[in-house]
């Protein structure tokens, strides 16, 4: 099995089961242990989401603890969902991103929605009148991010709505500013 998809089972598994987060083994890849990126973390069963949880820039000391905790939160913390039960674990399987660091964009022809991810903000406004961009500590209201290559997402005006709705932003009525990221895909599919 793969490395992450390995990683992100026995998360999830330790944690249902005994209630324990695990630290990573040294035996996992030098990338995963030496390396920090943002990561999501899918949980389906029978082909239907059961949990999604990540961080599109790095929390964590490396890319396996950003793993199993987002793994532990997609199977227990996802408000879209009760948390996953034991008898489940079985018909579960795991899909992980590894996200590239979030590039700000100037124009949507940038985007490609099978090559790239999206992430929309609301453009604070700081005490000098400008506009803050997305990293620099500032709050911001409304924000919303869509993993690149989802099914029915396929253009990028199709991929602007839905990261909008699902953030809650209207953008003609809500100045916004958008980055792009890619991702590596590690998935194992039952």
């Amino acid at each position: 099995m793969n490395p992450y998809i390995e990683l992100t089972k026995q998360a999830v598994e330790s944690y249902i089961k005994k209630g324990k987060i695990i630290s990573p083994s040294l035996d996992l890849p030098s990338e995963i242990l030496n390396k920090k990126a943002g990561t999501f973390v899918t949980v389906e069963k029978n082909n239907e989401l059961r949990g999604c949880i990540g961080t599109y820039l790095p929390t964590k000391e490396n890319i396996a603890q950003e793993i199993i905790h987002n793994a532990i939160a997609a199977a227990a913390e996802d408000y879209r969902f009760n948390p996953i039960q034991k008898q489940e674990l079985p018909e579960l399987s795991y899909t992980v991103y590894i996200l590239s660091k979030p590039e700000l964009i100037k124009n949507t022809k940038e985007l490609d929605p099978k090559k790239y991810g999206i992430i929309i903000k609301t453009a604070p406004i700081s005490y000098s009148g400008k506009t803050d961009v997305m990293f620099n500590g500032h709050t911001v209201p409304k924000s919303g991010l869509l993993l690149p290559n989802l099914e029915g997402i396929n253009t990028m005006e199709k991929q602007l709505s839905a990261v909008c709705q699902k953030a809650g932003i209207n953008p003609a009525a809500e100045q916004v500013v958008i980055y792009k990221f890619t991702v590596k895909k590690f998935s194992q599919k039952k």
